[in-house]
């Protein structure tokens, strides 16, 4: 997509994401229209792009918006499943259970350990450093 766009928060549309939920649930589609009172939209709020989140004067204006390359981009867009909380918290590593807890350790000795999961033998700490380390 480019440059980052830096938009105003008056024009500030819906995210991805809200437009997902208003397509899946009536419900939350008819919550989102009545909070905008009618008498301050376009239109009278009779014209409503769901996709797009805006409202126009007529329904001659709807139909060539609907024509346009914003709205098939935005529709384009849409999609695309969105990420849910889950998804975002097992990406980083949250919520997985492997069935093991680990306990911290000293570097030296996860280095002791791996060395010694590595050449099949027991290495020893002698004064805070690996035998055979300079």
């Amino acid at each position: 997509m480019g440059a980052i766009r830096r938009t105003k928060t008056k024009r500030r549309t819906r995210d991805l994401d809200q437009v997902h939920s208003d397509l899946r649930s009536a419900k939350h589609l008819k919550q989102h229209l009545d909070s905008k009172a009618a008498e301050d939209l376009p239109g009278l709020g009779q014209h409503y792009c769901v996709e797009c989140a805006k409202w126009f004067e007529s329904e001659h204006n709807l139909v060539q918006h609907r024509r346009g390359k914003n709205h098939l981009r935005r529709v384009r867009l849409l999609r695309e499943k969105p990420y849910s909380q889950r998804e975002a918290e097992a990406a980083i590593g949250l919520g997985v259970d492997n069935g093991r807890v680990k306990e911290s350790k000293s570097a030296v000795e996860a280095m002791v350990d791996d060395e010694a999961l590595a050449t099949g033998g027991g290495m020893e700490v002698e004064h805070g450093r690996l035998n055979g380390y300079r």
